[in-house]
């Protein structure tokens, strides 16, 4: 603190105001004080007395996650908190929300809290910014999708082979006229799912332009409304891919909606509660975030611990699970 004082011509008082969020400094002083510290890096350690202790450990990880109330990001989260709970470690988690600035906040704000070692679904471009800070051994995995513009450990499932197994279940079962509901374009995972699928497509001798692509569909509600439309267009398809969970939720209401529920084939990928007790049950390429989560906890104590073997990146593979809503054949008189 009182080197970026020294940098902003301020006194040390005023630096803890302005990183306190504290009134009484001009908005000129403020910004000079904001500019030495992104300068030095600086970081508000809100935990140095918990530092006093051996080892200088915190005894806390940071959890970076799409979003906490998704059930994927829930059982990554939960699979982490009972693997690191028999160390005595904390998880602090925070919800993404796909936003890049809200990526480096959120960060920052671990920092502050001068958390053990960071666990992270990102969405950024690259993640080159935090090079300073894994330079100074500040253990990192990534989990969900592989960081760029930096190294380190990742835990990922098996998107594009995922996606892969959807398509080729659906063209097994008869179906041609396809739709893909994809999520946002900008995000990894998404990308891979829609490579996976279109390219086992065109493997099978159909063309992937009558692939009906519909993307960006981020919430249940946006989903519904894109299935809903390719449902009622004169040419509809017979079998949908969604490409997770939420998308799924969107595309069985626009199923029931229309009273194609028992007509047109569904797969989506992601598991979820209940799928089971769906009619039909919905068949899903299911993700594995118990493994994921289990998985990305001894990677991130490995790290702590000292080990220095280089960055690997770890694959999950997924599992098809038919219930009946894949399994749906085209019907003699669709599309008429």
């Amino acid at each position: 603190m009182k080197n970026v004082a020294d940098l902003a011509g301020v006194g040390i008082k005023t630096v803890s105001r302005v990183v306190n969020d504290e009134p009484g400094v001009s908005e000129a002083t403020r910004q000079r004080v904001v500019r030495a510290t992104e300068q030095l890096q600086y970081q508000l350690d809100i935990t140095a007395g918990s530092l006093k202790r051996s080892g200088r450990k915190t005894q806390s990880i940071g959890l970076l996650l799409p979003s906490v109330s998704n059930p994927f990001s829930g059982e990554i989260h939960r699979a982490m908190e009972d693997a690191l709970a028999v160390r005595g470690i904390a998880v602090f988690a925070a919800s993404l929300d796909d936003d890049p600035d809200r990526e480096k906040k959120l960060i920052s704000a671990f920092l502050g809290r001068r958390v053990d070692g960071l666990v992270l679904t990102t969405i950024a471009k690259s993640q080159a910014y935090m090079i300073p800070e894994h330079s100074r051994d500040l253990p990192l995995v990534f989990i969900d999708r592989e960081p760029a513009g930096i190294e380190a450990d990742a835990v990922v499932t098996d998107n594009e082979l995922g996606a892969a197994k959807a398509a080729a279940h659906l063209i097994q079962h008869g179906h041609t006229r396809l739709a893909y509901l994809g999520d946002r374009t900008d995000i990894q995972t998404a990308g891979r799912r829609r490579t996976g699928f279109l390219d086992a497509v065109g493997r099978a001798g159909i063309s992937t332009s009558g692939v009906a692509v519909r993307e960006n569909l981020h919430d249940e509600e946006t989903a519904f409304r894109a299935a809903h439309e390719l449902l009622t267009s004169e040419n509809p398809p017979t079998a949908i891919f969604s490409s997770q969970n939420l998308v799924t939720f969107g595309a069985m209401r626009a199923l029931k909606a229309l009273g194609l529920h028992h007509e047109v084939a569904l797969i989506g990928f992601d598991d979820f509660t209940l799928a089971d007790m769906m009619d039909p049950g919905i068949t899903v390429i299911a993700q594995h975030p118990e493994r994921i989560g289990k998985l990305a906890a001894e990677r991130i104590l490995a790290r702590i611990d000292g080990d220095e073997s280089p960055a690997r990146t770890y694959v999950i593979p997924t599992e098809l699970i038919q219930r009946g809503s894949g399994e749906i054949q085209p019907q003699a008189d669709s599309g008429k």
